[in-house]
C-alpha cells in the first residue's frame, strides 16, 4: 500500500508557543489526522516533529510521500543531512547542527521505510497542504 503524508509546523513567535500537524492518505482520502504542541519552541523543530510523529505511525515497511513546505525538512533529510554526519554533526561553518536529536529520529524512522520528499508551495492552492497548515495552527491554540 502506498501513503501520502502531509505535514507542517507553526510557530507564533520564534521561539514562541508552537504546533505540528500531519495528514496520512491513502487513496487520497484522509485516513489520519495527528497534531501537537509545545508551550515553547521554533518552527523547524514544529517542521521536524510533524513527520517524525507521523512516521512512527507506520509499524510496518511502507511506500510513502511526504509533502512538506518546508525547504529546511525536505534538504535536511535528503542532502544535507549525509554531510552534517561526515563532519560530525557540524555545518559547512563548522557550528553544532541544531535540531541534531530530532535530525537523528527522523533518519533512523525514515531509513525503516521508502519515502519520496515532496516540497510544496506553502499557502497555495493546495487542499492537503492548507489543511495541515490550519491543523498546524490550532494546534498552537490549544
Amino acid at each position: 500500500m502506498k501513503y501520502k503524508i502531509y505535514t507542517d509546523g507553526a510557530c507564533s513567535g520564534n521561539p514562541g508557543p508552537g504546533g505540528w500537524a500531519a495528514i496520512i492518505l491513502v487513496d487520497d482520502k484522509i485516513k489520519n489526522e495527528i497534531t501537537g504542541s509545545e508551550n515553547s519552541t521554533t518552527n523547524n523543530k514544529m517542521e521536524l516533529l510533524a513527520p517524525i510523529k507521523a512516521i512512527q505511525k507506520f509499524k510496518k515497511k511502507s511506500e510513502i510521500s511526504i509533502y512538506t513546505d518546508s525547504t529546511y525538512v525536505r534538504d535536511g533529510i535528503t542532502t544535507w543531512i549525509k554531510k552534517w554526519e561526515k563532519n560530525g554533526w557540524k555545518t559547512a561553518s563548522k557550528k553544532p547542527v541544531k535540531n541534531k536529536d530530532l535530525w537523528k529520529r527522523l533518519r533512523d524512522l525514515s531509513s525503516k521505510h521508502s519515502i519520496k520528499w515532496i516540497w510544496v508551495k506553502g499557502h497555495s492552492h493546495n487542499k492537503y497542504n492548507n489543511i495541515v497548515d490550519e491543523l498546524a495552527q490550532g494546534a498552537i491554540r490549544r
